[in-house]
């Protein structure tokens, strides 16, 4: 098994029911691989015979304390999947922290400690229980099986995989080849990772294309164990505000989920027309046939911008509320249309007069009296609506309304 290594995905001879090829469809939804995917259908067939649910599995490291949109893709199909009546699992990988995934990285990451995991994983299930039905899924720890593993079980767990075959990883090959560190503990990451598919007898294993090669651990230990394989399931990573790159804190092309409401309806309607079917794909929980609609609508001749709003309505809402939402939708029309928001923060500040690019900073609408000049100079500061200048502009005491660009608004007390 390696990173190139997967099974052809054909979909079985066999006729299968409407309920079938229905799970089957929501599976597909936006995935990059079904792997393989004819004995996913097969494990759908027993489930419909049996009336069991399926066991499906996501592991996440709680390396953070807190996630963006971009992390909520592989949430958005558990909670598809959910839906369809089988058994999500929300498993928290406190213990393969404390190894560090060495997935995609040319250098061995320090773990994190103890503390730090148990911080970020009640953050992490606190913002996945946003998309996840909480009531109806399993959360479990990995340090529940690792630990009782023990030293004699840690080394009868590696005898079932080989050096030669961990090599052929792409990142451990490429570290190799360059002459980089690895350090022995990085290969237990992708063992530990197969063996909790193996503790939680998982018939599916969710993640992203940079996941591949743990997946298929899990499959393969699977195996050696004696129970029939999971299916693996890896979805893309979706693509930033800038519709170029992945969406990333580091490239501020990102939505965070605990973001305000208003910012985080703005924010979907900056992207393109065409970078919005991908995230209707990958976050709307809309059926495919109503996207379709939507985009027969639009080549009749319907304003893609509603479409646009009703993706930002329904993002702002699962994150916040339907009446947010609504409020948010409200707001931004109130900016496009050069009016005040709704809710502004409030300032106070004495010294008056006070020059202009003083305010802005004190205010923290700019971070320096030098940005706030370029600023002025670009166009994009307002005093009660009128487009300022004058760099030397001072005001006299008094309550103005101060916005810098199309989001920054504050309403001033000069003292």
């Amino acid at each position: 098994m390696n990173d190139h290594q997967s099974a052809v995905s054909e979909t079985p001879a066999a006729p299968v029911s409407d309920a079938v090829q229905h799970a089957l469809a929501v599976t597909r939804r936006g995935c990059e691989e079904l792997i393989p995917e004819a004995d996913w259908v097969k494990k759908l067939q027993k489930s419909e015979a049996s009336g069991q649910p399926l066991r499906i599995k996501l592991g996440l490291d709680p390396t953070a304390p807190d996630i963006h949109i971009g992390h909520t893709v592989v949430l958005n199909k558990m909670r598809q999947l959910q839906d369809l009546g089988h058994q999500v699992i929300f498993l928290i990988g406190d213990f393969t922290s404390l190894i560090g995934d060495p997935s995609g990285r040319n250098s061995t990451r320090p773990p994190l400690t103890p503390e730090q995991i148990k911080a970020n994983a009640e953050t992490y299930y606190k913002q996945a229980s946003l998309v996840l039905d909480p009531a109806k899924t399993e959360i479990r720890y990995n340090s529940e099986w690792c630990l009782p593993l023990g030293s004699m079980g840690m080394i009868q767990l590696a005898a079932k995989y080989t050096v030669a075959r961990m090599m052929e990883r792409n990142d451990f090959h490429q570290r190799f080849t360059a002459g980089t560190s690895i350090s022995v503990h990085e290969f237990l990451y992708p063992l530990m990772q197969g063996y909790d598919s193996v503790a939680l007898k998982s018939d599916l294993e969710l993640g992203g294309t940079d996941q591949k090669f743990n997946l298929l651990m899990g499959r393969h230990l699977q195996a050696e164990y004696g129970q029939e394989p999971q299916c693996i399931l890896t979805m893309p990573l979706l693509v930033g505000l800038d519709g170029v790159d992945k969406m990333s804190k580091s490239k501020n092309n990102y939505i965070g989920i605990t973001e305000d409401a208003n910012t985080m309806f703005a924010k979907v309607l900056s992207i393109s027309d065409t970078l919005m079917w991908d995230w209707y794909t990958l976050l709307s929980f809309k059926s495919l046939a109503e996207i379709d609609a939507l985009k027969q609508a639009i080549a009749q001749g319907a304003n893609p911008k509603d479409a646009k709003v009703a993706l930002a309505k329904e993002i702002t809402a699962r994150f916040h509320s339907a009446a947010a939402a609504d409020a948010a939708e409200q707001d931004f029309i109130n900016r496009s249309k050069g009016g005040v928001p709704n809710e502004i923060p409030e300032v106070s500040l004495s010294g008056a007069p006070l020059g202009i690019g003083a305010l802005l900073k004190q205010a923290n609408l700019a971070p320096s009296t030098s940005e706030a000049n370029r600023l002025i100079d670009g166009g994009g500061v307002r005093v009660d609506g009128g487009v300022v200048s004058d760099k030397g502009l001072k005001l006299d005491a008094g309550v103005y309304v101060v916005q810098v660009g199309k989001r920054k608004f504050a309403r001033v007390t000069l003292g």
